[in-house]
């Protein structure tokens, strides 16, 4: 079994921020996938389906990005899933916007979502797959740049980045990760 996590914020005013590209590739994935994530259980919204011969569970943690770890724990404990197969998607600072990119495992970095999943697992264990959503401009507030909407010119580089998130996802699953990271790194 997978467990694909998406981070971001629950609510209107949070829909297609730069901090929630996570709950969008989760969207888009539910959609290619025929799953609807719309069952509430272990804090979060979730889906249950299967891509290829694997079960599926996708994940819209609904306790806000910096508690995030609470529902992953959750999830973890109920389902018994091996730590490789708990897949976090968030979004990334440091890339460019489009530029996807996968690891095995690492430290949470400043991203508090993240954060929080490795504190409440005790674990930097896990894939994730960081979606690039570029650096905020000199003197702005960063909590103010990753809940704000992209630019108008960056939307085509974001959809772009959405669906390589989401493409490398599938190859996670029903391939392996080695393949993914080859495929989509870089």
């Amino acid at each position: 079994m997978y467990v694909v996590v998406g981070l971001g914020n629950p609510g209107k005013q949070y829909e297609r921020t730069r901090h929630n590209v996570g709950f969008d590739v989760i969207d888009s994935l539910a959609k290619e996938y025929g799953i609807s994530v719309s069952k509430i259980k272990h804090k979060a919204l979730i889906g249950e389906g299967r891509v290829g011969n694997e079960k599926v569970l996708l994940v819209k943690p609904q306790t806000y990005m910096n508690l995030s770890g609470e529902t992953l724990i959750d999830i973890y404990n109920y389902y018994k899933v091996d730590m490789e197969n708990i897949i976090v998607v968030y979004d990334d600072i440091d890339l460019d916007v489009g530029k996807i990119r996968i690891r095995k495992k690492g430290s949470g970095g400043t991203h508090n979502g993240m954060r929080s999943i490795t504190k409440c697992l005790g674990s930097n264990d896990f894939p994730r797959v960081r979606v690039g959503v570029s650096k905020p401009r000199p003197g702005q507030d960063l909590a103010d740049f990753v809940l704000s909407r992209f630019r108008k010119e960056e939307n085509d580089d974001v959809e772009l980045g959405l669906e390589k998130a989401a493409k490398a996802i599938d190859v996670m699953i029903r391939e392996n990760i080695d393949l993914a990271m080859n495929k989509y790194n870089g």
